[in-house]
């Protein structure tokens, strides 16, 4: 099976995006694939702010990602758009980074009104540094993404089914099973 590397954008250390994109993790990891998370917000800022390729953690990130065959991208939408941080660690791997590898997108917003960041904001990004395949990204709200106190992660239903569609259809995408589609509509 393929290696993924499941990335969180979020720079909140309670963040419902890192919790849902672990959350998703089991889910391909039961189908088989070798997960690795990474959350953006663990890399040191001095390093991404001071855009440190060299620096210890931006190199392992970077080889993170030519050791993934496929890549979960997870953000909060923040104005319109994908977080800071994200771009942050983007704009700091090899302009062609992703050339090779399969692509889910992922965000979590408070509104609808946000839901064209993906294909908007973060598609355009993902595709310009040479991905291989972007599977159809899914944008889920806030509400429907919730804590317990014991940190036990509850999606409301008709986002857990979505997700479970798009997570399975970017596994299958891993797997070959299914050509990829140069432009792939988005969801809400």
């Amino acid at each position: 099976m393929a290696t993924v590397l499941s990335v969180s954008g979020s720079p909140s250390a309670a963040s419902r995006t890192a919790r849902l994109l672990r959350h998703l993790d089991r889910r391909l990891t039961a189908q088989g694939h070798e997960v690795i998370p990474l959350d953006v917000r663990t890399v040191p800022a001095e390093a991404l702010l001071g855009a440190d390729v060299r620096h210890p953690a931006i190199v392992e990130a970077t080889e993170l990602f030519a050791r993934a065959d496929g890549v979960v991208i997870g953000t909060p939408v923040y104005k319109a758009a994908y977080s800071g941080l994200l771009k942050s660690l983007l704009d700091l791997l090899p302009q062609y980074g992703l050339v090779g590898k399969t692509v889910l997108p992922l965000a979590t917003g408070g509104t609808t009104a946000h839901v064209l960041a993906i294909d908007y904001a973060l598609r355009p990004v993902l595709s310009s540094m040479g991905a291989a395949h972007i599977v159809q990204g899914w944008f889920t709200l806030d509400k429907d993404i919730a804590v317990d106190d014991d940190g036990t992660l509850t999606v409301a239903r008709g986002a857990a089914e979505a997700l479970a569609q798009v997570v399975d259809r970017f596994s299958d995408a891993l797997d070959g099973r299914t050509a990829p589609v140069a432009a792939a509509g988005r969801a809400a």
